[in-house]
């Protein structure tokens, strides 16, 4: 009985540390790239991305020549599919900010908790609870509260809009997928991903940004101040990319996607204080508090019992993480 109790406060403890280690390294990069954009006018964001994976890369083939990280194998098939739906959801996401308002683009945001619950339903066999949907419920008004002012869409922009939400949805379902189904740890599928992507990404990055922006980054002046900010944008990346393989690997896609809201939640905070910000105001942190009350809600439902459940046989549970 000690045993288990002990097994559990483990978990417990590096689950928190893993949300913690995801949280930090999110908001992190975001304001590091506010400020990149906002001082520097770097405005190239599919391929500063690219540079984020190549960074990854990087990293990941460090520790396997010192031997941190063991062989392993994923399918080209599979591979190939992941940095389909990845890159598509990068991309979807810039060109959907750029035809769409800010309000439309975050309800597009948040309509992918639905989704990724719709595919946990449909491929996963999961039940959720009363309470665990309504939870969900909370924190998607919470957040919509708190984010989403002038909403106008056109055809082009809910496209694009569209192919990012199942695009983005897909990705996070099949990082959990590939880790149970090949028994790989964050690691290993980063391993196998991040250079793929950096690849695609840094290829057709510059013109799409080209595209999105009208300016080209072979333009742009890389002095000293804006190079320390982009490394640093990159050094930060790795934990955002390595822990959010940790996150849906231990958990699944929804849970990240909803307590991943917290997120949103502190960058507008932090955006507050470091960029002087004056929306933050009564109806915004109305809506910061309801969306934390949901989050609160939902970790505690679906933590009990019958709060997510399958009825029919499923994956194995992935067994390369610690426990």
């Amino acid at each position: 009985m000690a045993t288990a109790a002990t097994k559990a406060e483990k978990k417990a403890a590096v689950d928190a540390a893993a949300w913690v280690f995801n949280v930090v390294t999110s908001v992190g990069v975001i304001i590091v790239n506010k400020a990149l954009m906002a001082t520097y006018g770097f405005s190239f964001a599919t391929t500063l991305t690219g540079l984020h994976f190549a960074t990854t890369t990087l990293m990941t083939a460090v520790l396997k020549i010192l031997g941190y990280v063991q062989p392993s194998h994923l399918p080209l098939f599979e591979l190939l599919k992941f940095v389909f739906f990845a890159n598509f959801s990068i991309v979807g996401m810039n060109v959907s900010l750029m035809l769409n308002s800010v309000g439309f683009y975050q309800i597009a945001k948040l309509s992918m908790i639905p989704v990724s619950c719709l595919f946990e339903i449909v491929f996963d066999k999961i039940r959720y609870s009363r309470d665990t949907k309504l939870s969900i419920l909370v924190v998607l008004i919470g957040v919509s509260v708190c984010t989403v002012t002038d909403v106008s869409v056109n055809s082009r922009g809910f496209i694009a809009a569209s192919i990012a939400v199942w695009s983005t949805a897909l990705q996070q379902y099949y990082v959990h997928y590939l880790q149970r189904k090949y028994s790989l740890s964050s690691f290993n599928l980063l391993g196998h991903t991040a250079p793929a992507q950096a690849g695609t990404l840094l290829l057709v990055g510059p013109f799409l940004d080209y595209w999105l922006t009208n300016n080209r980054i072979d333009k742009f002046d890389f002095n000293f101040g804006a190079t320390v900010f982009i490394l640093l944008s990159c050094t930060i990346a790795v934990g955002t990319n390595l822990s959010q393989f940790i996150c849906i690997g231990r958990f699944t896609a929804v849970s990240f996607q909803v307590l991943g809201h917290m997120k949103t939640i502190l960058v507008l905070v932090m955006g507050f204080f470091f960029f002087g910000r004056d929306d933050l105001n009564l109806h915004v942190i109305l809506g910061m508090a309801i969306a934390v009350f949901g989050m609160i809600w939902y970790g505690n439902a679906s933590s009990k019992p019958g709060g997510k459940e399958r009825w029919s046989h499923a994956l194995p549970t992935n067994k390369a993480e610690p426990r």
